[in-house]
């Protein structure tokens, strides 16, 4: 589409790798800022404690709305220029968005197809329960040790374990932001795996209706991958794919 071509400078023609990776290491960055903002406060008090946590929402607070000014300023220094607004880079449009928050969820329900069903026959949490379940990242391993909650190689593998599978989850979330140009389905997708947490495989292969629930495993992951890309087509929300390309080539285009 001629509105949404980007005009590139001299400069990015010349060093496209460059750019690649000056944008990259503004993501590393921006996710350094983010979970850094979490430590700035000093206190003797666990984690999961009501003032840490409120302090905490503040530091997250003031990094996500400072993240829009971090891309435009990144925008601007890789002399990136898109004729869409940085709304609209930033995935906030109106364009498609009941299918962002319908399908990507529905998408990542499906993958969830066994431990819905395991859920659904045991119902062991009440809606309270579920909401504390949370992701797990590296960063909680300072917590564990400072307050000895376990061996120290019992929280390294813990960690290796939960940064593997939140890595993937991470990567996940991105394909569906870039297919689909929209921040609601990746808040929604992650808020639906907090609830969820990973998988209980173990118990699954315990459970008395283990036949039906782990076909239910099988079958939500087949379908996961047979609906992937048709449910994360662009021409659903919108929006050209992908969101941003840099190549060797000067006609590369970049979209919103």
């Amino acid at each position: 589409m001629a509105e949404e071509e980007v005009i590139f400078t001299e400069q990015m023609k010349r060093a496209p790798g460059e750019m690649c990776w000056l944008s990259v290491l503004s993501c590393l960055l921006l996710a350094c800022c983010y979970v850094g903002s979490l430590y700035v406060w000093r206190s003797d008090l666990p984690r999961d404690h009501p003032a840490v946590i409120k302090r905490r929402f503040t530091s997250v607070l003031v990094v996500s709305g400072l993240s829009p000014l971090f891309v435009w300023a990144w925008r601007e220094f890789t002399a990136v220029r898109t004729i869409s607004p940085l709304l609209g880079l930033l995935g906030i449009r109106l364009e498609g968005f009941i299918s962002a928050i319908v399908l990507p969820l529905l998408l990542t329900m499906v993958l969830f197809l066994g431990p819905l069903m395991q859920l659904a026959m045991d119902c062991p949490w009440s809606f309270t329960d579920g909401i504390r379940v949370v992701l797990a990242h590296f960063h909680h391993v300072i917590e564990l040790l400072r307050f000895r909650q376990g061996t120290l190689s019992g929280i390294f593998l813990s960690a290796v374990f939960q940064f593997s599978y939140t890595a993937v989850f991470g990567a996940y979330t991105a394909f569906i932001f870039i297919r689909t140009g929209h921040l609601m389905g990746p808040v929604l997708c992650h808020s639906f795996c907090n609830y969820m947490g990973f998988p209980a495989i173990s118990t699954a292969l315990e459970h008395p209706q283990r036949l039906i629930i782990l076909s239910s495993y099988l079958f939500g992951v087949l379908l996961f991958f047979m609906l992937l890309f048709p449910l994360t087509d662009p021409s659903f929300y919108g929006a050209p794919t992908p969101v941003c390309t840099l190549t060797s080539s000067p006609s590369c285009l970049c979209f919103s």
